[in-house]
């Protein structure tokens, strides 16, 4: 895949673009985007700029983070507190992603997607109300290790980092985590995996790139 220098502000349009014009891959009345990265790369960010992008082209857009999705800390931490297989392998609740998030905008679906499931900090449920995102609209999911998942994706973009970027923009707290990004890497080869890719190992000059059909 070739890579063009682009900025992020071109970049979201350009995504929230192959969105809008592109039709659901099954059919239905929604659009379901996965943007995928480490917390270093803030995917949430690109999320929420494509999303601004889309509301502007008349597109209802919600915004759903994969980290509202995580399992109670006795399941996430039955391994310790930095166990770097058991935050690749069984941190993310999937199968809440596909009931509360995916599953709602199948073509048969009811639309309504429940933004967040579990507080990790408090360790508790967030309570959240349902949203109902209406047809047309389009969920913009992001987070950690979404590739690879069998998610539903209209488009899958994948914000890429070198080891080296990924080491020095991941917190120093957070740096136990770093193997599990490897197997990431090795076992799902998220680069390959997505239609867009982004490398961001510069935050000021990203590029980009789109996989050939």
């Amino acid at each position: 895949m070739r890579l063009s220098a682009i900025t992020w502000e071109r970049l979201a349009g350009e995504l929230a673009a192959r969105v809008d014009e592109a039709s659901a891959g099954d059919g239905g009345p929604w659009r379901r985007v996965l943007v995928d990265g480490a917390p270093a790369a803030e995917p949430g960010a690109l999320a929420g700029e494509v999303a601004r992008e889309l509301r502007v082209r008349g597109r209802a857009a919600l915004v759903v983070g994969a980290a509202g999705f995580l399992r109670p800390a006795s399941l996430r931490f039955e391994f310790g507190r930095q166990d770097p297989d058991a935050y690749y392998e069984r941190w993310l609740d999937t199968g809440a992603l596909w009931r509360e998030v995916l599953t709602p905008l199948d073509p048969d679906g009811t639309g309504r997607v429940l933004p967040d499931l579990w507080d990790a900090e408090r360790d508790r449920a967030t309570r959240s109300d349902y949203v109902t995102l209406p047809p047309g609209g389009v969920l913009l999911l992001h987070g950690a290790f979404l590739l690879g998942q069998w998610f539903p994706a209209d488009l899958a973009v994948h914000l890429a980092l070198s080891p080296g970027a990924l080491a020095r923009r991941t917190a120093e707290g957070l740096r136990w985590t770093l193997p599990a990004f490897d197997r990431y890497e090795a076992e799902v080869r998220p680069a390959e995996a997505a239609d867009v890719v982004i490398r961001a190992d510069d935050p000021r000059r990203p590029a980009w790139g789109v996989r050939a059909v």
